[in-house]
């Protein structure tokens, strides 16, 4: 029997409800269903459209329904079109006539709304705390490898030396604004829309607002054609998870080029990486090169869903149904690839020999001798000349570029001693910078914004 049956003449179509079933995905919305559930019935019992003994009836069943759920237990019929009708039908078979009366006064257009809220605060709590715990991850490898040093890079060409922290920090203000979007995200979807019915609210006497306190929603919905049209927080966490993933993904790009044997920078932990099925002497990169892959993945359910939203009119359309496999995949995913990274970084080790090497190439000091040249009195751009045309002197001829600036009578001796290894990377003295004095103060910074960061997520779980 459909929701639907009284207007119907006959039953539906096999193709139609193997068409619209979503039953097989939007069971990870039980138990969302059922706390949504629990609020509506308090809330009618309030209202006096429910009695109290009818109310508890409804409870009770409930109660059992989400034991049997949880126990896995629960018998699915072949008519349950989703989560929403399975757990109705098990409550009416529990509670009788008195179960028929759960969904008075309510639609599943604000149902599946309020769902998918409530599901969305939950995992966004989640996800920003294992984001967090990546950071944490960063802070500690920064702090680990002191004053280590590698290559910074433009364009994959060597630039100037940079602290390995310093590198390693500046992933982790990047997560720090991934953070601050996810928790943006719940506090703008803290609204329940329960109440709002199909489309335009209830002749009964219910109260949106108690029901989204008991449900611990801020508030509830202005509008009812919004509440129950509104998949904006779906687009928003999407977002928020594409943006997430490329952030890991260019970190997995770095892992992939710094374990080759061309880089060396970094040898991967055993039980954070693969082997190959038939070259014996393979050590892969895979958890970097999904935390790429994914990234597309990710990006194609924002725009999959973006699409599918943009031509919908007022209010709630079927479409809408395909809000749910998109946002589930996307959540899973990253919460899946945010601990295997966490996992990678904190196992990888480091070759800081090989990376001080690759930085102590005199050209990465060329700047530093232009600045040389300025700090005595020169426009910049005739000392950038002057020292690219060092350089390339030093490969046409193939002589060290380090005997070139000694002999020039503009540079000299202590010129030539900014070229000498690890000499560069201590000049960066500006505020973020890459020096390290800078890099102290920055590692200071970080490690306050997490404490601030662990704060506001317990606040965030606190009130979720």
């Amino acid at each position: 029997m459909t929701l639907w049956h009284g207007r119907f003449g006959g039953d539906p179509s096999d193709e139609l409800l193997a068409f619209t079933v979503s039953l097989p995905f939007d069971q990870k919305l039980a138990g969302d269903d059922i706390a949504c559930s629990r609020a509506h019935v308090r809330g009618l019992g309030r209202a006096g459209i429910l009695s109290s003994e009818e109310a508890a009836a409804i409870l009770e069943a409930l109660d059992q329904v989400e034991d049997e759920l949880e126990r896995a237990i629960f018998t699915f019929s072949p008519e349950d079109e989703d989560i929403h009708t399975a757990i109705e039908r098990r409550v009416t078979e529990l509670a009788g006539s008195t179960g028929a009366k759960l969904h008075t006064g309510r639609s599943r257009n604000d149902q599946i709304a309020t769902d998918l809220r409530l599901y969305a605060k939950r995992e966004l709590s989640e996800l920003a705390g294992r984001v967090h715990a990546l950071e944490r991850a960063f802070l500690d490898r920064a702090v680990e490898v002191g004053d280590c040093y590698l290559p910074g890079y433009t364009h994959l060409q060597r630039a100037q030396p940079v602290l390995l922290a310093h590198h390693l920090l500046a992933h982790g203000w990047a997560l720090a604004r991934d953070v601050d979007r996810l928790l943006a995200t719940s506090a703008r979807l803290d609204v329940s829309p329960l109440g709002a019915g199909a489309l335009a609210g209830s002749s009964l006497p219910l109260d949106p607002d108690a029901v989204a306190a008991d449900l611990g929603f801020a508030r509830r919905f202005e509008n009812s054609l919004d509440a129950v049209s509104d998949r904006d927080f779906v687009a928003e966490i999407l977002f928020d998870l594409a943006l997430l993933g490329v952030h890991l993904s260019r970190l997995g790009e770095e892992f992939v080029l710094w374990s080759t044997d061309e880089f060396g920078f970094v040898t991967l932990d055993d039980a954070h990486a693969t082997g190959s099925s038939m070259l014996p002497q393979k050590k892969n990169p895979d958890i970097a090169e999904l935390a790429r892959g994914k990234c597309g993945r990710l990006i194609g359910n924002l725009t999959g869903l973006l699409a599918t939203l943009k031509g919908l009119p007022l209010a709630y359309n079927r479409d809408l149904q395909e809000d749910k496999e998109p946002l589930f995949d996307a959540v899973d995913q990253t919460l899946l690839a945010l601990a295997a990274v966490t996992g990678l970084l904190r196992s990888v080790r480091f070759h800081t020999d090989r990376m001080e090497a690759a930085a102590d190439e005199p050209a990465a000091a060329a700047v530093d001798l232009a600045e040389f040249l300025v700090a005595d009195g020169m426009a910049f751009r005739e000392a950038h000349a002057l020292v690219g045309g060092l350089v390339r002197d030093a490969i046409e001829r193939a002589v060290p570029l380090v005997e070139l600036v000694e002999a020039h009578p503009a540079l000299g001796t202590p010129a030539a001693e900014l070229l000498e290894p690890g000499v560069a990377v201590t000049r960066r003295t500006t505020a973020g910078g890459a020096g390290p004095k800078a890099v102290t103060e920055q590692l200071a910074r970080f490690r306050s914004h997490l404490t601030m960061e662990e704060e506001r997520l317990g606040r965030t779980l606190r009130h979720g």
